[in-house]
């Protein structure tokens, strides 16, 4: 039965991803960007009830920009679960945007994107994310660069809070966390880590017992003359105290 579900879900949630797509191809272009970032919050909430996660939000999203948020990485899950909690622009390694219906989902709900390996590229992106936060937008990123399996933090990376400090914006501490939705105890089933492919993290998280996303936002801090280096191990603590409270 659990595999019937899990399946039922699937092909549910395909169709959805297949109906965003329509929506940013044919409908996007006559939409002002509010309405615009309304309807990905909400086609991302939908998602989350398609794969049977629930969705907590404790503290307060920003009301609005300009604010960047760091949050720790764990699935593939993490946007969508930060898109229906609060729209923003994440930034994305650059691979993304070719990806077939997920670079054109990605790209549709405002992502900026980096080539990693490109220095030069990295401070072009570090710019327009200046320049975003400066015309007011919620920008997100995720320090760690890669995901962990939820239960440590790896060290957050610096090079993009220099956007915020250009910018002169403050900064946002996130923490995610995905637990059983009936014990509340921390579930690994959505984790994606190493070389495990996205159909296997998939097919674990829809096989799961019910699931539940935690997102918890704290307090917006400005670099009060805080190099990124430390500003980014203070925001690293800041999440941590989230996750943990």
């Amino acid at each position: 039965m659990r595999a019937l579900r899990a399946a039922w879900r699937l092909v549910h949630a395909l169709a959805h991803a297949l109906a965003g797509w329509r929506t940013i191809v044919f409908v996007f272009p006559r939409l002002s960007p509010p309405e615009r970032e309304e309807r990905v919050s909400r086609w991302a909430r939908e998602m989350l009830g398609v794969l049977g996660i629930e969705l907590h939000v404790r503290g307060t999203p920003p009301v609005r920009g300009p604010m960047l948020l760091v949050a720790n990485h764990i699935s593939w899950l993490d946007i969508l679960v930060v898109h229906a909690s609060r729209h923003c622009r994440f930034v994305s390694k650059s691979e993304v945007e070719h990806w077939p219906l997920i670079g054109t989902l990605a790209t549709g709900g405002g992502t900026l994107y980096i080539e990693r390996e490109s220095r030069r590229h990295a401070m072009r992106v570090v710019h327009h994310m200046a320049e975003s936060l400066r015309a007011g937008d919620v920008l997100a990123v995720f320090p760690e660069g890669t995901t962990s399996d939820g239960r440590a933090l790896l060290p957050f990376h610096a090079n993009l809070l220099q956007a915020a400090i250009s910018a002169e914006a403050p900064v946002l501490p996130v923490a995610l966390s995905f637990v059983d939705a009936a014990t509340g105890e921390l579930s690994l089933a959505p984790i994606y880590v190493g070389d495990e492919s996205l159909v296997e993290s998939l097919w674990r998280t829809l096989t799961a017992p019910p699931l539940a996303a935690l997102v918890t936002f704290g307090q917006p801090q400005h670099a009060n003359g805080r190099d990124r280096r430390a500003w980014a191990a203070d925001l690293r603590s800041a999440v941590l105290s989230l996750r943990e409270s």
